[in-house]
């Protein structure tokens, strides 16, 4: 069946690519008539999977990136088709009908809940782990059974662990795999580290001990240096960490030298130290590294900037409170006068369960320079009430239809920033290019 399965998945995707059309439905098929296809493939070089809360699909493309750079052949799930039957999908599209990948390396994005159903079955030889935070509550459940279920298959795992070291639920990892060898990323102490933390915080207690964490400082969340109270669980050594962070210049110092971060915030600072550590373990050069933060592309809806006729419109994603908490520091950085539109859904991608408002800072955003606060989507009334808990001062407008939203946004000519959860990105983006006339 593996010769069918991947003849099958290749017609599938050459179909679907002829109307224009991608997605992991390919995949499933290939699946469907062989369940047990992904053991059975060979490899020529390394397979990489990436995955965590915040930032994998920026992280796995520019590790792609770093390895075309440096001359390899890369299959990867770029577009973020995250789930078995996207990975699937990518690996039969780029496979001999006798099973031979033909890439020199794989770099795969895989989403938390699924890491169990891929790596136990590909010869994985480095798993890079970006963060943990509450998320999708409905899908993910409570965030203790979602990283026990990756521990759950790493005891046999002998490949490398490229961790955050500056997240305790991801050095964790490292406890329940012995057999692996670990490298950690991560940030020093910079002018932005903080003493003490309000934020939502998921990392208080010690995973081996139960009893409390101390930090010496936070970056974010619950993201910094860390050691237990009781035992000696603490934040491992980071043999090349980022220094000298300039969050308004988004430069950061690595082996001594000044390097731009691609993107904005100190979380996207994590995304560029993750490429740097699979770049020491697998010894590429460091200009390669240089070169891919350079040229990296901004993802679709991750502060996308589009400007016309004087009008400048920014657009972000939005899917738990610490990404959120993230976006509105860099809104709160921007003094100028402005207008934000939050579109909150709540469909199953998005989590039904929009508890997780209450946890983020709007109140960054409720200052005199925001005039003006849309709120559209499935629970545009949910987040118009939020706004209104933190005594916004201007005006708070509920728009349910998303094309009105944006129009009654831009019709005060200022500068507008759109929030978007995970199934109104698109969509918004979509409507923000056609209302601008892009």
């Amino acid at each position: 069946m593996k010769t069918l399965s991947i003849l099958a998945t290749k017609v599938s995707a050459s179909l679907l690519k002829i109307i224009g059309r991608g997605g992991s439905m390919p995949g499933s098929i290939g699946l469907k008539l062989d369940s047990n296809i992904l053991s059975k493939l060979h490899f020529k070089g390394p397979v990489i999977l990436v995955t965590g809360t915040n930032g994998k699909t920026s992280t796995a493309n520019m590790i792609a990136d770093l390895f075309q750079n440096a001359g390899y052949h890369v299959v990867t799930n770029r577009k973020g088709d995250n789930l078995k039957a996207g990975i699937t999908t990518a690996l039969l599209k780029n496979s001999s009908l006798s099973g031979t990948i033909k890439g020199s390396v794989c770099v795969l994005e895989v989403d938390e809940l699924n890491v169990r159903h891929i790596l136990p079955y590909l010869p994985v030889k480095a798993f890079v782990v970006n963060n943990f935070f509450r998320d999708q509550l409905d899908r993910a459940r409570e965030m203790e059974q979602l990283i026990e279920s990756i521990e759950n298959v790493l005891p046999d795992y002998s490949g490398e662990l490229i961790l955050n070291g500056n997240d305790p639920n991801v050095v964790r990892l490292s406890l329940k795999a012995p057999k692996a060898h670990c490298t950690y990323f991560g940030l020093d102490q910079n002018q932005y580290s903080q003493s003490k933390t309000n934020e939502a915080s998921e990392g208080k207690f010690c995973p081996v001990c139960g009893h409390k964490l101390r930090y010496d400082y936070y970056q974010y969340s619950h993201i910094g240096s860390f050691s237990c109270t009781n035992c000696d669980f603490k934040t491992p050594e980071i043999k090349y960490p980022l220094q000298n962070i300039d969050l308004e210049k988004e430069t950061f110092y690595y082996q001594g030298k000044q390097i731009q971060s691609p993107y904005e915030g100190m979380y996207s600072m994590y995304n560029c130290a993750a490429v740097l550590a699979v770049k020491e373990v697998f010894q590429l050069d460091l200009d390669a590294a240089i070169q891919v933060f350079k040229n990296a592309p901004q993802p679709l809806g991750r502060n996308e900037h589009f400007t016309k006729d004087g009008l400048q419109c920014i657009l972000n994603l939005v899917k738990n409170p610490t990404g959120a908490n993230e976006v509105m520091k860099v809104i709160d950085k921007d003094n100028e006068d402005k207008v934000v539109c939050i579109v909150l859904n709540d469909h199953e991608q998005d989590g039904t369960d929009v508890s997780w408002i209450y946890d983020t800072f709007f109140e960054k955003i409720c200052k005199d320079s925001t005039k003006k606060v849309v709120c559209t989507g499935t629970r545009a009334y949910d987040m118009a009430l939020r706004i209104y808990y933190e005594n916004y001062k201007g005006d708070i407008e509920v728009v349910e239809a998303l094309d009105k939203a944006l129009q009654a946004s831009f019709k005060p000519r200022l500068k507008t920033y759109v929030i978007a959860t995970y199934t109104a990105l698109y969509p918004t983006r979509s409507t923000i290019v056609k209302e601008m006339g892009l």
